[in-house]
C-alpha cells in the first residue's frame, strides 16, 4: 500500500509540470497559478501541520517566528548570496537567474522529500491518519510540478534556448518527482518526532511564502493582463485550499 501510494506521488508531481510545459505560452497565467498555489500550500497545509505536530512543546508562537526564520533564510539566500549588484552583463545575469531557478526547484524537491516523509511517517501511526495524509500530498503535487517547472521556465533568459529550458525544466521535475518516493523509502529505515517534523515543516513554510509573494507572483504580473494573472492566483489559493479541506474530511 505505501510503495503504491509513493508512485502515485511521482506520477501526480510527473503529470502537473508536464501540463506546465505543453502550455508554455501561457507561462504567465500557469505562474499566477502556482503563485497561488505554493501560498495555498504554506498556508493551509505547512503551517497548521507544523503547528498541530508541535503541540505539547512548542507554542504558536515559536512556530510563527520558526515560520518568519526560514523566510529569512531564503532572503539572505537570495539577495545576498545568489545576487551580484555589480554585473550588468547579459551572460552574468542568465547566470544569476538560473541559480535562483535551481533555488526554488531544489527547495521545492526538499518540501517534496519531506512530504513522503510525511506520508511515511503517519502510516507508522496509523493506516487512517497515513490514507488522509497521503491524499493531502497527492492534490498538490500535482502544482508542485508546475511550480517545479515553471520556476525553471521563468529562470535565465537571452542565450539560453527553448529547448534547452524545456530539458532543463524537465530533469528537475524528475528530480521532484522522485523526491516523495525517496521520502517514503527513508521511512522504512528510522523515525522521527512529530515535534522535530513540525519544526522542519515551520522552516519550508517560510522558504514557500518567499517564493510565492517575492518570485512567481512579481514575474506573474510582470508585463501581462492584471486581471488574468490576479485571477489565476485567486485560483490557486482556492484550489488548494478546498483540496486540503477535502483531504482532511
Amino acid at each position: 500500500m505505501l510503495i503504491l501510494i509513493a508512485i502515485a506521488t511521482f506520477f501526480s508531481t510527473l503529470l502537473g509540470g508536464l501540463f506546465a510545459l505543453r502550455f508554455r505560452d501561457k507561462l504567465h497565467l500557469i505562474l499566477g497559478f502556482s503563485a497561488g498555489a505554493v501560498i495555498g500550500v504554506a498556508f493551509f497545509d505547512l503551517l497548521p501541520e507544523a503547528i498541530e505536530l508541535g503541540q505539547g512543546r512548542y507554542d504558536v508562537p515559536v512556530v510563527t517566528a520558526v515560520v518568519a526564520l526560514g523566510f529569512i533564510i531564503y532572503l539572505i539566500l537570495d539577495r545576498l548570496i545568489l545576487f551580484h549588484p555589480h554585473v550588468d552583463s547579459e551572460d552574468c545575469q542568465n547566470e544569476h537567474h538560473h541559480r535562483k531557478g535551481w533555488l526554488g526547484a531544489g527547495t521545492l524537491a526538499v518540501h517534496s522529500f519531506l512530504d513522503g516523509v510525511a506520508i511515511g511517517l503517519a502510516f507508522q501511526v496509523s493506516s487512517a491518519i497515513g490514507a488522509i495524509v497521503a491524499v493531502a500530498v497527492l492534490t498538490h503535487d500535482f502544482s508542485d510540478g508546475i511550480n517545479t517547472v515553471g520556476l525553471i521556465l521563468k529562470s535565465g533568459h537571452g542565450q539560453t534556448g527553448l529547448i534547452d529550458k524545456k530539458r532543463e525544466a524537465f530533469k528537475w521535475l524528475l528530480v521532484d518527482a522522485v523526491a516523495p518516493v525517496l521520502g517514503v523509502l527513508v521511512t522504512l529505515f528510522f523515525t522521527l518526532s512529530e515535534t522535530s517534523l513540525g519544526l522542519i515543516l515551520a522552516i519550508f513554510c517560510g522558504f514557500f511564502l518567499y517564493i510565492g509573494a517575492s518570485e512567481l507572483l512579481p514575474e506573474s504580473h510582470h508585463g501581462h493582463p492584471t486581471r488574468l494573472t490576479t485571477g489565476m492566483t485567486v485560483l490557486g489559493v482556492a484550489v488548494l485550499y478546498f483540496a486540503i479541506k477535502l483531504a482532511g474530511v
